[in-house]
């Protein structure tokens, strides 16, 4: 298919003539050839059956998840829904943010959802009026019995609230080989702590080094790295920090910036930029969960990681610009709408 240093004898086919073949045959079509995801990813919607990988998997740090990645691919071929995605987060008595907004975000987007819930919060659009946390052990009984039968292609974390939680869902995500996204939910909007003192240190130590996808906004950034986070230079180098302290990719969320609300994603030695128009408005309640959920629902229905990101912000942006005014402080945003603008063909 491409240039590749295993096979430097090779002629180079390319998307083109694999499209020819596919469209010339009946039988099964393998790509081969200086694939890597994204390459793979191209050469699936040429036709390819399947492919067939060297480098891109025995070349990473990784090669588990290296090799998921890339068969997650498939996926885009299922029957609706496509992809399974566990959520573990924190329940939103309000149904703007935490497994309420998560699971709407995979319903909406074509994916099947499941949850482990970690905590139970009362609260609405004006904030957070109280915490019951789940017992530990329930919480890794939940786990082992999603993962046990239904399993997950990818993993979404949000609300993790205590330390023991935080090392019994790395440890999980580390035994499954899972392709996790982590939201390190850490403050609600109103301002009440989501993620308890002592829980920071054993987040950094224990769930960055198994992370596949990081989504922090800039006060998360900040109290993860302990540096500040003030303009996208900044935003850069911290997402370079966060990568150094184990997370695979980073994608640093830009809202809290003033002027036009930029993401910076970190994909390997990668930076991709994504700016987007600062709606004015104050129903934003639950965009963090929602925007990292529809990310998760994305590659689990096999969308490569860049075009994933890309699309889960045309989700939030539509889903903030059209947000129902619902309760009297900062209301949920449209998960309805927002599904609408991600591309149906993917």
């Amino acid at each position: 298919m491409f240039p590749t240093e295993t096979k430097q004898d090779a002629v180079h086919v390319g998307i083109e003539t694999l499209a020819k073949v596919r469209r010339a045959v009946e039988i099964p079509v393998v790509a081969i050839g200086g694939l890597n995801r994204d390459r793979a990813s191209e050469a699936i919607d040429a036709g390819a059956d399947a492919v067939a990988v060297i480098s891109a998997v025995m070349g990473s740090a990784t090669p588990e998840i290296s090799a998921r990645e890339i068969a997650l691919l498939f996926n885009r071929r299922a029957p609706f829904p496509r992809g399974r995605v566990l959520t573990v987060a924190g329940s939103d008595s309000g149904g703007g943010a935490g497994i309420q907004a998560d699971l709407k975000t995979i319903s909406l987007l074509g994916g099947y959802g499941s949850s482990v819930i970690t905590a139970l919060t009362a609260q609405n659009t004006r904030g957070v009026s109280g915490i019951h946390p789940i017992d530990t052990e329930f919480v890794g009984e939940q786990l082992r019995a999603v993962l046990t039968d239904i399993g997950a292609d990818i993993v979404k974390t949000g609300m993790l609230h205590s330390a023991e939680i935080v090392a019994m869902v790395a440890q999980s995500i580390r035994r499954h080989s899972l392709i996790a996204v982590v939201d390190p939910v850490m403050i609600a909007k109103g301002g009440a702590s989501l993620l308890q003192p002592d829980a920071v240190e054993i987040f950094r130590i224990e769930l960055l080094p198994q992370t596949y996808l990081l989504t922090p906004n800039l006060p998360e950034a900040e109290a993860l790295t302990g540096m500040a986070v003030k303009t996208e230079a900044d935003m850069k180098q911290a997402a370079q920090k966060l990568q150094q302290m184990g997370a695979r990719n980073v994608l640093l969320k830009g809202g809290h910036l003033e002027g036009e609300a930029v993401d910076l994603l970190l994909e390997g030695d990668n930076l991709h930029r994504f700016p987007a128009a600062r709606i004015d408005t104050r129903n934003t309640h639950g965009t963090g969960c929602t925007f990292s959920a529809a990310i998760a629902a994305l590659l689990a229905r096999g969308l490569p990681l860049v075009t994933a990101v890309g699309e889960a912000k045309n989700f939030i942006n539509e889903a903030i610009a059209t947000a129902p005014f619902i309760g009297s402080g900062h209301g949920p945003v449209n998960h309805w709408q927002g599904a609408k603008a991600v591309n149906s063909e993917q």
